[in-house]
Formats: C-alpha cells, sequence, structure tokens
C-alpha cells in the first residue's frame, strides 16, 4: 500500500484516544459520545481517515530482522548472526515462557493489537451508514461505496483475526455468527471470557471473507477516484488469497488431527470442558481448499493475475529467469502480486528506529559495499542447500532424507547427496564464471557446491568467494577470518557468521555505501501467484483422490519460470508417487518462498518443526583463517545455543500479563 494507508491522519488521531485502556479492556475503542462518532462518520474524509488507520495493523511480516517477521529466525531456513539481540534468542533456543517480555517484542507479543485491530474494523463497520456525503457522489454511488468500504473491513477483519489463529491457536471470537459483537457496548468482562475451538475460529474467519468477497471489487480502480491514492486497498483477489491461506491451514496436520499424535487431546477448555480441537482427521478438507484454490486460479486466468515473465531482456536463460524473479521482489505491483503493500516506513526500506541500523536490508547485507551491512539474518546451510541444480531440475539432496542425524538432530555437515542431481558436496572449482548478475567478473575458484545450481540460487544468495553483484564496486564476499577478507569474520558485533548472504530484498547493481541507498521504495508482494500454485498443487496431493498430474501442472508452473525443467522428467515417474510429490512441492516451496515468512508456518502446520527446526548452528567455518579451510561445515562457530522445538512451540502462549487479567481464559499446553 502506499504510504497514506499507514499514516494516522490528525482526525483519525483525535479519536483514537480508547485503544490506550488497559488490557482488562483490550476490546474497547470508546470513542468519547455518538455525536462525536455520527460527526466522524457522516464525512467523507473521516471516515476514510479511519479506514486508513485500520489497515496499519497489517503485520510486518516482510521485516524479517524484526516485527512479525521474526519468525525467519526461528525457522530452518535462516540463521541468526547477531549474538546481541535478546529478543531472537530466547524463542530460537525455547528459553521462554508465557511471562517472558523482552524489549522490541513487538513481534512476539502481538494478542493485545489484533485485538484492537478487530474492535476499530468492527468500530468501522458498525458506523460507516452514517457517512452522508462523498465527493458529491449520488445516493447510488454513495451507497456503493460505502458497502464496498463496509466489505473492505470485515476483510481486515477476518485477516487480523487469521493473524491471531496462526500465533495462537484458538482465540476468543468477539462476533456472533452474522458478525455482530456480541458485547455491542465494546465492554467485555475479562473474567467470562474463553477461547472458541478451532473450527468455530475457521468458520468465522471463512464466513466473513466470503461476505467480503461478494461484495469487493476485482480492481483497485473500481474504488474510482479514490484509486490513485489506494494501491494496495483490498480486492476480491486479496480476500480470495486470504481465504486460500486460511483453508490451507485448516486443512493441514496441526490444525487436522495432528497425524494422530494426541498432542492436543486433552487441550480443553477449563471451565466447560470443551476440546478446543478437532482430534480426528477430516480428508474432505483438502477437497474443500482444493476448491478455495481454483476459484482465485480461475480469476487469475481471466488475466487478472499472473507469473512474472517477462522482465528481462536477456537472451540468455539463466539470467532471464534471474531477471523475472527479481521482478517479483523491485518491480511495483506487477501481475503477481495478488495483495501487496509498500514498506510502511517514512523511508520505505529505512530504518526502524531513527537513526539505528535495524533496516531489513542493511540487516541482510553484509558490510562489503560501505555504510552499514550487518548480516545479522543470513541463509541457513539447508536452505543454500535446498535450490535445484539447473541442468537436472533435481534438488541437491535425497528427498525426504536430506541428511543424516547426529544425536537425534539433522546434521548438515553430512549431506544424502542425491546421485542423479549433479551436485558435488566437496571439491573446488578452479575456474568458475557466476552464470548471472556479473558479467564483469572474471573467472575465480569457487566451491563445487555451490556450482550449477538454479538462477533463483544466485538472485537470492551470494556465497563466501563469489562476486557480490555490483558493477560498480566489482567486489568480491569474502568472509573468513583474515583482514584481507571483504566482510571478514569477527567473534563478536556485526559479522557474517554462515558463509553465505541473503540479496533477494535489493536489486542488482545496487550500491549500498550510503544509508539512502538502503531507502528504497519497494513494494511487498504479500500473497503471490506463485504461492497459490504451489497451495493448490499441495492440495491436489493430499485430497482423498489425489491429482498429482495437476499437481505436477502447477508446481511445474513456478519451477518453468526459474529456468528449470517439467518435475516429472527430473524425477521420472513422480506423479504417480504420492510420498515423493509431497516432499518435492515442500522443497519447491521452501526454495520459492526463501525469506517470506512462509517456512516457519509451513514447518508448524505440517507438524515436522520439531525435527527440522531443531538442528544445531551448522555454518560454513567462518572462523577459518584461509578460503578452502573455511568451507568445512561446523556447529561450533555460532556462539548461541542450539535451536529448540518441542510440541508446546506449534502455539505461542497468551501473555501471562493478559491472562490475569482473563481468569477464565485456558493457556495453550506446556505453558
Amino acid at each position: 500500500m502506499k504510504k497514506i494507508i499507514f499514516i494516522l491522519a490528525a482526525a483519525a488521531a483525535l479519536m483514537l484516544t480508547g485503544c490506550e485502556k488497559s488490557f482488562n479492556e483490550y476490546l474497547s475503542v470508546t470513542l468519547h459520545d455518538q455525536a462525536t462518532l455520527e460527526e466522524i462518520f457522516s464525512q467523507g474524509n473521516t471516515a476514510h481517515s479511519y479506514l486508513r488507520h485500520i489497515y496499519s495493523f497489517i503485520p510486518e511480516d516482510e521485516s524479517i530482522s524484526n516485527r512479525e517477521g521474526w519468525v525467519e529466525a526461528r525457522s530452518d531456513e535462516a540463521q541468526f548472526s547477531w549474538t546481541m539481540w535478546v529478543y531472537y534468542l530466547p524463542f530460537r533456543e525455547g528459553n521462554y515462557s508465557s511471562a517472558t517480555t523482552v524489549s522490541n517484542a513487538t513481534g512476539f507479543l502481538t494478542w493485545n493489537k489484533f485485538y484492537q485491530a478487530i474492535a476499530q474494523c468492527t468500530t468501522f463497520i458498525n458506523n460507516i451508514d452514517l457517512m452522508k456525503e462523498y465527493n458529491n457522489k449520488g445516493p447510488e454511488e454513495l451507497a456503493l461505496i460505502k458497502n464496498q468500504m463496509k466489505a473492505e473491513a470485515k476483510f481486515l477483519r477476518a485477516y487480523y483475526y487469521y493473524c491471531l489463529v496462526r500465533q495462537y491457536g484458538p482465540v476468543y471470537i468477539w462476533m456472533d455468527s452474522e458478525g455482530k459483537p456480541t458485547t455491542p457496548d465494546f465492554k467485555i468482562d475479562g473474567s467470562t471470557i474463553e477461547r472458541n475451538t478451532m473450527k468455530e475460529c475457521f468458520d468465522f474467519i471463512l464466513a466473513q471473507l466470503d461476505e467480503a468477497i461478494e461484495v469487493l471489487p476485482v480492481h483497485v480502480g473500481d474504488y474510482g477516484e479514490m484509486s490513485g491514492d489506494w494501491q494496495g486497498r483490498a480486492t476480491k483477489g486479496a480476500a480470495m488469497a486470504v481465504k486460500c491461506r486460511v483453508a490451507l491451514m485448516q486443512a493441514s496436520p496441526l490444525y487436522n488431527g495432528q497425524n494422530g499424535t494426541g498432542i492436543y487431546d486433552n487441550f480443553v477448555s477449563k471451565s466447560n470442558g470443551k476440546k478446543f480441537f478437532d482430534t480426528e482427521y477430516d480428508a474432505t478438507k483438502w477437497d474443500y481448499a482444493a476448491q478455495v484454490h481454483k476459484a482465485l486460479i480461475d480469476l487469475a486466468d481471466t488475466g487478472e493475475y499472473a507469473l512474472v515473465t517477462d522482465a528481462s531482456t536477456s537472451t540468455d536463460p539463466m539470467q532471464a529467469a534471474a531477471d523475472n524473479y527479481q521482478a517479483v521482489f523491485q518491480r511495483p505491483w506487477n501481475k503477481e502480486t495478488i495483495w501487496g503493500w509498500w514498506k510502511r516506513e517514512s523511508s520505505e526500506y529505512g530504518a526502524y528506529l531513527a537513526g539505528a541500523g535495524q533496516i531489513m536490508c542493511c540487516a541482510l547485507a553484509p558490510q562489503i559495499e560501505g555504510v552499514g551491512g550487518y548480516a545479522g539474518i543470513t541463509p541457513s546451510l539447508k536452505l543454500v542447500d535446498a535450490f535445484p541444480m539447473a541442468a537436472t531440475g533435481r534438488y541437491p539432496l535425497q528427498l525426504g532424507n536430506p541428511y543424516q542425524k547426529t544425536e537425534g538432530r539433522l546434521d548438515y555437515s553430512k549431506p544424502n547427496v542425491d546421485p542423479l542431481s549433479g551436485y558435488v558436496a566437496d571439491g573446488w572449482n578452479t575456474s568458475y564464471k557466476v552464470p548471472v548478475n556479473a558479467p564483469w567478473a572474471p573467472a575465480f575458484e569457487a566451491h563445487n557446491s555451490t556450482t550449477g545450481r538454479d538462477a533463483r540460487f544466485y538472485q537470492c544468495i551470494v556465497p563466501n568467494g563469489f562476486p557480490w553483484p555490483n558493477e560498480n564496486k566489482k567486489k568480491f564476499f569474502t568472509c573468513y577470518n583474515n583482514s584481507e577478507c571483504t566482510s571478514p569474520f569477527r567473534t563478536s558485533g556485526d559479522s557474517n557468521r554462515a558463509g553465505y548472504m541473503w540479496r533477494k530484498w535489493y536489486p542488482t547493481n545496487r550500491q549500498l555505501d550510503n544509508w539512502q541507498a538502503y531507502q528504497m521504495s519497494v513494494v511487498y508482494p504479500s500473497i503471490r501467484l506463485a504461492e497459490i500454485y504451489l497451495n493448490y498443487a499441495e492440495c491436489l496431493i493430499e485430497k482423498p483422490s489425489p491429482d498429482l498430474a495437476t499437481a505436477c501442472e502447477y508446481i511445474n508452473k513456478v519451477r518453468n519460470r526459474a529456468g528449470l525443467n517439467n518435475i516429472e522428467a527430473a524425477y521420472p515417474g513422480i506423479d504417480s508417487n504420492k510420498d515423493l510429490l509431497r516432499e518435492a512441492l515442500r522443497m519447491e516451496r521452501m526454495v520459492e518462498l526463501n525469506g517470506e515468512a512462509v517456512r516457519w508456518y509451513d514447518t508448524v502446520r505440517w507438524m515436522t518443526a520439531t525435527n527440522e527446526c531443531t538442528t544445531k548452528n551448522w555454518t560454513l567455518k567462518c572462523s577459518a583463517t584461509t578460503y578452502h579451510e573455511s568451507y568445512e561445515r561446523v556447529s561450533d562457530d555460532f556462539p548461541g545455543g542450539d535451536p529448540t522445538f518441542v510440541n508446546r512451540d506449534y502455539l505461542f502462549p497468551i501473555y501471562s500479563g493478559h491472562l490475569a487479567q482473563m481468569t477464565n481464559m485456558t493457556q495453550n499446553p506446556g505453558f
């Protein structure tokens, strides 16, 4: 969204004083008196100020170094390099409880935030019919505008409930089946409320989204003369995309039988004994999820959405694939973006804290170009290992069995290489030319594990020893313990501790030598068509009567854009092997959606996190003093504790300070 969406207008600021009330009235947004409400909502400009404000609660999933994007540092696709920021480590290492509070914890403690958002959406829905004028519109046009705005607020309210559910599991639904508050005066007695069941939560969210879908326009431009300032405003496609995510979650193992583990069999209300989770598997939920995704794909097929495939002028297929993938994130409002928004700070991708270096791009970049470059969040060795081989299209490691285990944990130093992939885990290519983004770079010595990968690898990852993709600087990125390195290893402070850099979020040839260079006006594609294709493929694999051939078709759409062959060509017979295709789909999701705050929620809903997110802190040996030695894989360079994930971690605890005021509410298991 354009920044105007996220700026609280003066009129709205005056009226939203209720959001500072104590938590025992956390749903209270009493805005003064009824006369004030009528005055605010009767005027088109102040009503729109309120609507802009309720968009401002959208979580910052894109901020993988901060805010709600904190899940990246906890997932198995990222390695957390910063050792001084305590708001990551307790959660990554499992050293937290319902009483844990840490500085800058906005990405962890979101219960209060989203209920405030829900309350303010509800206030808008309840009062927008008071609007008497907007830009001299006639009665019919005004009625249409009010209807659309109400649908926007319903969509946002459903989305905020989804955000609560994905973090906390079953939550309290402050609405009846028609979406009306059960306490119309907005007063809640915290001692009486209890969580709804997961089924009730899903049913409510999906019903609200259906109501919004019926009314929302297909195009932002259909809002009329408001459209110039409202890119990123809710559309029919955006609501359908969120519905896809909710339906996928509802069908997934954690919420659909828990893989028979029984971990939520005893998760019951302490006041009435009702079970919060359905503990029996219902395969038909995959049928429903497939139908929901197909409806959005049908809309896309009318020409409304499409994968980005036209962003390159290069005749080289590898470079063209890299350019197209980069354009998904660097070309504002491309057709792949179903719902997106501008970076919401005044400086777009600038500082989150004034004058500080907590910047998304700066947090990812190495100290190689000039100012900044903290290398705070880096790709994990597992993510590096995931990208397919360009020639064969196969993933480097064996599907379903990528690593051996040491002491019960996946051991990234012991990969189970797929012998048909063409991947070589050891040794050196003494005269390698990086295939994309650096035609200026001479041949160099590259570790064999970094060669021959697909275009997305080189668009997202810069390995130790590779040219940094900036023709103006013409430097190589080296990060072991040698003063000649461009990004030398240090035992403390800001330093790359993994051996690889994530550079997905900033463009080729961006010269990062001043603070302004990090401030990029980028539209974040919150939900994009590639995700929907992969979601749909998953549904087709898992539904009671699998359609593996069509699942392959949609996986191939994503692979082909990356320059890869069809999955059936890479793995003959996979279109008749459900288990193998499931593993390939999960690998493709990890690669295509890397760094987009998807992987964590995938491992949670699949219930694989207890295995996938508990490895030691495997890195390259950046403490080594020579380049060759630095490619040894070690687990003792990183000074932090080992990542931990147990069954309790599938759901985040409700903060004990909130529960002290909601004495009837049941805490999540294990807390």
